[in-house]
């Protein structure tokens, strides 16, 4: 199945840079093996600072380790791998996920598999996919979302109201919990619990999802990559606005929300044969 759409390579294949997930000091063995099994295959790697830190080890600030680096690794799960795509977002580095645990829908290799994988990258047998990101911009400030940017009530006492616009046009006001803009990869995550479509990874488009809408005829929407969306708070308590689950900003009545497609991609390395639903059979337990 040829669903990919790049033949992207990595200009070196040198010096790798690894992140691990935080909190887990007792990932050092763990790090170590995978180190030891990187230099058996030629390839140098450099610890970011805070990972180094937390196994008593020397590492670089992330921005001075994606300086010196040909591409990236992240150590844990989906999570861990959201934050490193996000904070490493401006110097365009591809990612390869290490899971540690159960499969995760952007995660795909497990340490047994790492040395055939790594072999399969130094003769090009990989391949690079190209995912969309968005910008949110809140009161001058500008984040960047993998997976969604949540718009949500700030007390469970009452409902939130946002006025939405496309591309300065009116064309909805939500009622309810809140709203749910999504990637294509973040189809998968809150978008999916609340009821929101599954859309290809490698899609360009956006998920509006609404979380528990006041009226039932409110029903998520999957938009052009190409406009700008607009949110409004109407509530005097304001809201509160989530950066994929991870970073949270607080808004007030009559604050403006903007989300846009990223200007850059995010770049993940997998396998080639890889594949999305095989992994949405597995971990969704359809036919089962």
């Amino acid at each position: 199945m040829k669903l990919t759409t790049t033949n992207e390579r990595l200009k070196n294949c040198k010096k790798a840079g690894i992140i691990l997930r935080p909190d887990s000091p007792e990932i050092k063995k763990d790090f170590t093996n995978i180190k030891n099994c990187f230099e058996s295959s030629g390839i140098e790697v450099l610890l970011e600072k805070n990972s180094a830190k937390m196994i008593d080890e020397e590492g670089l600030l992330l921005k001075e380790l994606c300086k010196e680096v040909d591409f990236l690794v992240s150590i844990g799960g989906d999570g861990t791998l959201l934050s490193v795509v996000r904070n490493s977002f401006e110097f365009g580095l591809p990612v390869l996920g290490l899971h540690m645990g159960t499969l995760g829908f952007l995660t795909d290799i497990i340490y047994e598999e790492l040395p055939t994988f790594l072999n399969d990258l130094k003769n090009d047998q990989y391949r690079i996919d190209n995912r969309m990101l968005v910008e949110c911009k809140v009161n001058n400030q500008c984040f960047v979302a993998f997976n969604d940017i949540v718009i949500s009530r700030k007390t469970v006492s009452s409902m939130i109201k946002i006025k939405a616009k496309i591309d300065g046009s009116s064309f909805n006001t939500y009622h309810g919990d809140g709203v749910i803009i999504s990637t294509p990869t973040g189809s998968t995550a809150y978008n999916l619990s609340v009821g929101g479509p599954i859309v290809y990874p490698l899609t360009d488009a956006f998920i509006i999802t609404p979380v528990a809408p006041h009226s039932l005829t409110q029903r998520p929407l999957v938009m052009p990559a190409d406009i700008e969306i607009e949110f409004k708070i109407k509530d005097e308590q304001g809201a509160v606005v989530l950066i994929d689950g991870q970073d949270t900003y607080e808004v007030e009545n009559n604050d403006i929300i903007k989300v846009t497609i990223a200007r850059k991609k995010a770049k993940l390395i997998h396998r080639t044969k890889r594949d999305f639903f095989k992994v949405l059979n597995d971990k969704l337990r359809w036919g089962n």
